[in-house]
């Protein structure tokens, strides 16, 4: 944790994280804003993020319940859970998504998010993983919380604030750039990501250049391997006034 630092790319590292270390396909990270409603600010792959989006969208879901209610909710098979989630168990199948288990992001009585691990297949989380999960939601409060603590009492509202602000202009460069390059919505962020530590830019701050068209964005894999010259996403030419 180091002074402004970047945190939707921390946010993104936990959600990554939490896939490789536990038994689950994919993660999402919602976080609450200065209002108090859930804003989704993270997550390992396009398909978790849209399922976090539609949980929103019909205010239903184990993770708004884990969010409102400040404890986790461990569902081993989705399919048993119809009558309480109609809307959320339905598109969470047609997500690919069996299992889930909602991780609150909690210190004492401030519950700040909630930390979501979804798996393709159905059955029972291993307690030492749910333990392994909590612990990282854990970790990521206390740092959100300790960075307000350091700098002054609003800062955490403004940041989280400014991470929804952000994420919506990085939202806008990955479908830019996944409709220029052909791929899809998680192999553009990924490129989007790749550059941004390339050039030690913050994800926003490129994603913003890259919008406005005064900074191209080559087609490289987060491996660094190119594509074609043909492929890259440059920036549009910019028009003069009157041409």
């Amino acid at each position: 944790m180091v002074a402004d630092f970047d945190v939707i790319d921390f946010l993104h590292v936990l959600t990554d994280h939490s896939v490789q270390l536990l038994d689950v396909s994919a993660a999402g990270l919602l976080l609450a804003d200065p209002r108090g409603e859930l804003r989704v600010v993270a997550a390992s792959v396009e398909a978790a993020r849209l399922l976090e989006l539609f949980q929103l969208q019909n205010d239903q879901g184990p993770c708004l319940d884990c969010f409102r209610g400040g404890q986790p909710v461990i569902v081993a098979d989705l399919n048993a859970e119809t009558r309480r989630w109609p809307r959320f168990t339905d598109g969470a199948q047609q997500a690919g998504f069996a299992a889930v288990q909602a991780l609150s992001m909690r210190l004492r009585e401030q519950v700040i998010g909630a930390l979501n691990l979804f798996r393709a297949t159905p059955g029972a989380f291993d307690p030492a993983n749910v333990r392994v999960g909590q612990a990282l939601a854990d970790v990521a409060t206390i740092s959100l919380l300790h960075e307000r603590s350091r700098r002054h009492s609003d800062t955490l509202n403004e940041q989280l604030q400014a991470a929804l602000n952000s994420r919506i202009i990085i939202e806008q460069a990955k479908g830019k750039l996944a409709e220029r390059l052909g791929i899809d919505a998680t192999e553009a962020f990924s490129i989007l990501r790749s550059c941004a530590r390339n050039r030690n830019r913050r994800l926003a701050d490129l994603a913003q250049a890259f919008i406005d068209g005064t900074e191209p964005l080559s087609g490289q894999t987060p491996t660094g391997s190119r594509q074609p010259a043909a492929a890259q996403a440059q920036a549009p030419a910019r028009t003069q006034p009157g041409a």
